[in-house]
């Protein structure tokens, strides 16, 4: 019998009044608003710290064990829903490419790859000095390579956080935003370069 069972656990607890409905206007809210946090490049990340945990404790599904097969199903995808939000924002390029798409631009990343030739040829070589780095096991000289990297990447950062915070330039952000995913993924590659050598 599942009575003595439930009393044992206590009754299963309801989701939070904001959950409750899985259609609920409050699950309309973009990502920043579920965080209680203005929609602006530049996020208190201690903040948006303490809202995740705080809302990942009300609807984590551990919670729902003995409830109802539909409240379980619903904790399961506020779940999903919290933490692909905490995802985007916490990372700066996610939280670019959403800010702009809340503002009506489309980056178009798949179809729109046009970068300006300088910056181009500039990634080119770069890419090609880690390749001989890496050819070579020159640990040194990718190490290097990638505090360039770096440098590079947060000045980046703090032109896209001008862009769309201060002079609301979002054409000129989606832009910044397509060399910045560049330089991810050159990024990608010389930690790849240093792990191979590490192995």
């Amino acid at each position: 019998r599942r009575g003595p069972r439930r009393e044992r656990n206590g009754p299963a607890p309801s989701l939070p009044l904001f959950y409750a409905n899985p259609m609920s206007q409050e699950l309309k809210q973009n990502f920043f608003e579920l965080f209680g946090l203005p929609a602006r490049f530049a996020i208190d990340g201690e903040q948006l710290d303490r809202a995740y945990r705080d809302i990942q404790a009300s609807v984590h599904p551990d919670r729902f064990v003995n409830a109802g097969e539909a409240e379980r199903c619903v904790s399961m995808q506020q779940a999903t829903h919290v933490n692909e939000a905490y995802q985007a924002l916490k990372n700066p390029i996610q939280r670019a490419a959403y800010l702009l798409r809340l503002n009506g631009i489309d980056p178009r990343f798949e179809t729109n790859t046009a970068m300006p030739a300088g910056f181009l040829v500039e990634q080119m070589e770069r890419r090609e000095a880690v390749e001989e780095a890496s050819d070579a096991a020159d640990a040194h000289e990718l190490d290097h390579l990638s505090t360039r990297l770096n440098a590079e990447l947060r000045r980046m950062v703090g032109e896209i956080g001008r862009q769309l915070d201060e002079s609301g330039d979002y054409h000129g952000a989606a832009e910044t935003l397509r060399k910045l995913m560049f330089l991810d993924k050159v990024g990608i590659e010389i930690g790849d370069a240093l792990d191979a050598l590490e192995n």
